[in-house]
């Protein structure tokens, strides 16, 4: 892997810091760093379609990694990357949002406390999310038991993010009590979240899949 590809983490951290919209596109990125966006090939484009195969919401994972296309170009580790930011990023916005209903007035005692086991759930999905983004550029530095020792650890942390999500999801479900409005505006934000971190966790496996049979792993 070539020091471009160590230097790719500052870069994307800037451009999915929470004020930053993760279905931009990498021209958008221009007027943030002040340079011109690369320009993707047909080739980077079916590298997206292609590797979102392996996803369970492939439409969804074509949606939000195209516009990145430029800077994933054609690598699977830039690919991990960038969908575990995206599923970051939209972790972030659901967490501020259930953060916030929780402080609204007028919530019934049901909600109220869906709600307020909900924030620790997003609360700990960020974390997990964040330590992972960290943790997958430490593995791309890494070879032999290192590399396997740090993509455990994010497969383990991602899996993890998944089980938060749809914890807070069960609270929100059509037979338990509570306001429809509320369940509505939950559930859309946190399943949306539980889709993009589905396919990162995909896509993360199939980066450590092919990377070890690359370098001739077990």
């Amino acid at each position: 892997m070539s020091k471009a590809e160590y230097g790719l983490l500052p870069i994307l951290l800037l451009l999915f810091s929470p004020e930053f919209i993760p279905a931009a596109t990498a021209a958008a990125s221009s007027s943030i760093t002040g340079r011109r966006p690369p320009i993707p090939t047909l080739t980077d484009v079916s590298f997206i379609k292609s590797s979102c195969l392996a996803t369970r919401y492939p439409a969804l994972c074509i949606r939000y990694l195209s516009g990145y296309a430029a800077v994933i170009r054609r690598s699977d580790h830039h690919l991990a990357q960038v969908a575990l930011l995206i599923s970051l990023s939209r972790a972030r916005s659901a967490a501020s949002f259930v953060t916030r209903l929780s402080r609204a007035r007028g919530l019934g005692q049901w909600d109220h406390g869906a709600v307020i086991d909900c924030v620790e759930n997003m609360g700990d999905t960020v974390d997990r999310l964040a330590q992972s983004v960290h943790e997958i550029a430490r593995a791309g530095r890494s070879a032999g038991g290192n590399f396997e020792w740090h993509m455990s650890n994010v497969q383990t942390w991602v899996s993890a993010a998944l089980t938060d999500e749809t914890t807070c999801m069960d609270g929100f479900t059509r037979r338990s009590p509570g306001d429809p409005i509320v369940k509505v505006a939950v559930r859309r934000r946190v399943v949306n979240v539980a889709q993009v971190t589905s396919n990162a966790l995909a896509l993360v496996n199939r980066f450590a899949s092919r990377h070890q049979s690359a370098a001739g792993m077990p």
